[in-house]
């Protein structure tokens, strides 16, 4: 009996199953009425309709395969590479990094796999406003700061030191960002070092020059003409050299001390500027040059006078060694708003050749001599009132004087004129005579 009643029910449930293929069957060919003309294509769609989602399937699982590959093999040369990489989400989780990266920022307590916030394993304000930065404005930042790495362990603390770091971070999808991380400490000790060393050779070089110096001039006064024009020759190279050494100790200390100590008074610009010129006006003759300056008159800011004057002494020298002759050197003064307030402009715009684009980062840097055409000979040189603008070192003096008024200055190429331009911005302005001695 229970038997018979199993059979039953089995061919119950069979017949139920036939009768819904059927009734599916006679649903499908009414809604294909239209297409009875293809009824050949429509029944190799039915026999091929599983086999070919199962093909798709294993393509689908065959493509996650070769992705998952690709990704390891990326972390995998990201590893050995020799720069830090490491990538959080849009919570600022930190989601992988390689070993370059946990070296550089002393990552020790965290593996691979684990997902922390960055800030709780890295107490650098500087990488997470990176981070936001890049995240807010969508578009790759770069960034240079000191790194101080925390120690868990205090009797590690004395072997941890600090170090210069670069950061380039870049927007991802999704809200993450990825970081890329150098470690160029190396590179800033190697230019500390470099720098001690001119020092002191330029300290040991101060005495003999001087004592060569005493015995051209002693030579000077026994010649006769035509042969003490090769004394006065040598006196013109001893003198050059007495102020290269001389401008580089300036220079290293103006580095090393960034907030020299300046004698501040309220400085009027106008006449500054044109007091400038008129030192350089009889080389500025030879040339046939003259000086046009518009914009502001009765602007004070507070400044160093004497630090002041030599800035403009050198900008003025040189647009006056690389201008035509029978040209106009352009001054420009006015009052502009920024983020900080509002600061005092000063353009400075010739009519020579220029800068070349390969030339503009790096202007202000000591004994950089770019683009052969500006190149002056040691014969032209001797026309300098300035001593150094020759020697590499006179735009890098005056972006030092400019910084430590807490001021900036920009190199450029003028759009009209095709000559150099160069932009001083200045704070602390006044627009009408001081009414008390800041000095």
């Amino acid at each position: 009996m229970l038997f018979l009643g199993f059979f039953l029910g089995l061919v119950v449930g069979l017949g139920l199953w036939v009768w819904q293929q059927v009734h599916l069957n006679w649903y499908l060919e009414g809604l294909l009425q239209p297409l009875n003309s293809h009824s050949r294509k429509i029944n190799h769609i039915r026999l091929l309709l599983r086999p070919g989602l199962r093909q798709d399937m294993s393509m689908v699982n065959k493509q996650r395969q070769d992705l998952q590959q690709s990704l390891s093999m990326y972390q995998e040369l990201l590893n050995f590479a020799p720069v830090g990489y490491l990538q959080v989400d849009e919570e600022n989780q930190l989601l992988w990094c390689n070993q370059q990266a946990r070296e550089i920022l002393y990552l020790q307590r965290w593996q691979p796999g684990q997902v922390r916030l960055l800030l709780e394993l890295v107490r650098s304000y500087e990488l997470d406003q990176l981070i936001e930065q890049t995240r807010d404005w969508q578009k790759p930042q770069v960034q240079e700061w000191v790194f101080h790495p925390a120690c868990e362990d205090a009797r590690e603390m004395t072997a941890v030191k600090s170090m210069l770091v670069r950061a380039s971070s870049l927007p991802l999808t999704t809200g993450q960002v990825g970081v890329f991380l150098e470690n160029c400490q190396s590179v800033l000790d190697m230019k500390q070092e470099r720098d001690r060393s001119f020092s002191d050779l330029a300290h040991e070089l101060r005495t003999p020059l001087t004592a060569i110096r005493l015995v051209v001039e002693t030579l000077q006064t026994r010649l006769e003409p035509p042969l003490d024009r090769w004394v006065n020759r040598l006196m013109q190279e001893v003198d050059r050299l007495i102020n290269l050494v001389q401008s580089w100790l300036e220079l290293t200390q103006m580095e090393n001390n960034p907030t020299m100590q300046l004698n501040l008074e309220m400085v009027e610009m106008r006449s500054l500027i044109l007091s400038a010129w008129e030192t350089l006006e009889p080389i500025a003759q030879r040339q046939s040059l003259s000086i046009n300056y518009t914009g502001l008159e009765n602007i004070y800011i507070q400044a160093d006078k004497f630090q002041l004057y030599q800035v403009f002494v050198n900008l003025l020298d040189n647009s006056i060694k690389y201008s035509p002759t029978q040209t106009t050197i352009d001054i420009e003064t006015q009052i502009i708003s920024t983020d900080n307030g509002q600061m005092l402009e000063i353009n400075i715009i010739d009519s020579g050749i220029g800068f070349t684009v390969a030339d503009l980062p790096h202007v202000f840097e000591r004994f950089y001599r770019g683009d052969k055409a500006r190149y002056r000979s040691p014969l032209n040189e001797v026309n300098s009132t300035t001593g150094i603008a020759g020697s590499g070192l006179g735009l890098a003096i005056v972006q030092q004087i400019i910084i430590a008024h807490n001021g900036a200055i920009k190199a450029m190429n003028h759009p009209e004129t095709g000559g150099a331009w160069l932009q001083l911005q200045f704070s602390q302005i006044m627009t009408n005579t001081p009414s008390q001695d800041y000095s």
